[in-house]
């Protein structure tokens, strides 16, 4: 008889990585210092790693906020929104979400995993998804739960998107999936170009919003804003634990398709609601978002900074021009020894190591956010410029050519 158990070992690499101590992972954050710096270890370091990308999630605002919400409501609904989990604030976030992004109605979840989740119910028998190789984990669960035919579409590629398309069932109900900034890559969607061919093949738009709203566009709507294609957006989720600086998540669209998901997205009408505290921390995010544009224009400054310093030490990088960078290593051991000589320097980013990352070649993240200085962008620079001079895979690097120059 076989142990059902038996399966159940880590992935290979894992015990290589405790044994050289260099695993990435689960790293306990003890306490966050507000000015893009944490406490590891007792350690003071830098973090690089975080999608906070607005600096929110110690905004005094949103804090003050949560506490209140926690004072009043307690720390959580015990149920689900269905039966007696809804609160007035949910609501009123659901409203404000769907005026801010365009939509007629929205529904709020615990998680932006969830809100993906959610759609399942969108992606039935007769359809037919066509979904960008690169959309995230969640996404791809929830077309397993969905009963739609799938067909993945090279990354970016409208000309094999286009032969999907043309390809398809003429009775099939279609439906494009995408994102609006990768997470991984830290490239935009070609939404122009989607929304181009879902014109004219009769296919609507799923957006996954997780990186960009609040942080893309004029009025911080995302990259379907920055690209003048928001009002081509059929349904879109996001979360709130990125630049909503909280945890939560939620899915826009028409009012028939909210309620029809309300209805009948098991992800969310079977778990428990969104906490008081999470949602009146959202909803002072969005006040936040929408008032104070400057944010945004700081942590791109900062992401400017970022790029053109890697420019300059010789790393390839996309044309996109946003706060997330992946440094292409390959090999997973190597890129958890560059994450171990980063975390030496003092500097946390992200190892991405297979199946996370596309292409199945390991990656170090870097991401900015609007709390970090010049001059901390300048010390991620130099560490970067120190690890991959060491370790890195024919890298040019070398600490002399970073931006204010120098080992520190």
């Amino acid at each position: 008889m076989t142990d059902a158990f038996a399966k159940c070992r880590p992935p290979q690499e894992v015990p290589a990585l405790l044994a050289e101590g260099i695993y990435p992972f689960y790293q306990p954050v003890h306490e966050r210092l507000g000015d893009g710096e944490v406490i590891i270890d007792g350690r003071r370091v830098l973090m690089a790693g975080s999608n906070d990308y607005l600096a929110l999630s110690d905004d005094p605002r949103l804090k003050a906020a949560g506490a209140e919400a926690l004072r009043r409501l307690g720390t959580g609904n015990s149920g689900s929104r269905v039966l007696n989990g809804t609160l007035e604030s949910h609501r009123r976030l659901e409203g404000e979400l769907a005026d801010f992004l365009g939509h007629e109605a929205a529904m709020v979840v615990s998680t932006g995993y969830q809100a993906n989740l959610a759609l399942s119910p969108l992606f039935g028998g007769g359809d037919v998804v066509l979904a960008d190789r690169h959309v995230h984990a969640s996404l791809i669960e929830a077309l397993r739960l969905g009963q739609a035919g799938l067909q993945r579409y090279r990354h970016n590629d409208m000309a094999h998107l286009a032969e999907l398309l043309a390809a398809a069932d003429p009775a099939a109900g279609l439906l494009i999936l995408t994102e609006g900034m990768f997470s991984v890559t830290g490239d935009l969607g070609d939404l122009p170009g989607v929304a181009d061919l879902a014109i004219r093949h009769g296919a609507r738009v799923i957006l996954d919003s997780a990186h960009d709203v609040g942080l893309l566009g004029a009025g911080g709507r995302g990259a379907a804003e920055l690209l003048g294609r928001q009002s081509a957006i059929d349904v879109q989720t996001l979360t709130f634990s990125k630049c909503f600086g909280t945890v939560g998540g939620a899915v826009t669209g028409p009012a028939q398709v909210i309620d029809f998901l309300r209805h009948r997205a098991r992800a969310a009408m079977f778990s428990a609601s969104l906490s008081p505290s999470c949602t009146a921390a959202a909803l002072a995010a969005l006040d936040v978002i929408r008032a104070e544009p400057e944010r945004r224009l700081r942590v791109m400054a900062a992401a400017r900074r970022l790029r053109s310093g890697l420019a300059a030490l010789g790393f390839p990088l996309s044309a996109a021009q946003t706060p997330t960078v992946p440094l292409e290593v390959g090999d997973a051991v190597l890129c958890c020894r560059l994450w171990k000589d980063l975390f030496d320097q003092g500097v946390l980013a992200n190892a991405m190591l297979p199946p996370s990352v596309p292409g199945g070649r390991s990656v170090l993240r870097l991401s900015v956010t609007a709390a970090h200085t010049d001059a901390q962008v300048d010390r991620i620079l130099e560490a970067v410029a120190a690890a991959f001079g060491r370790l890195g895979p024919g890298s040019p690097a070398s600490a002399d050519a970073v931006p204010g120059g120098g080992r520190r």
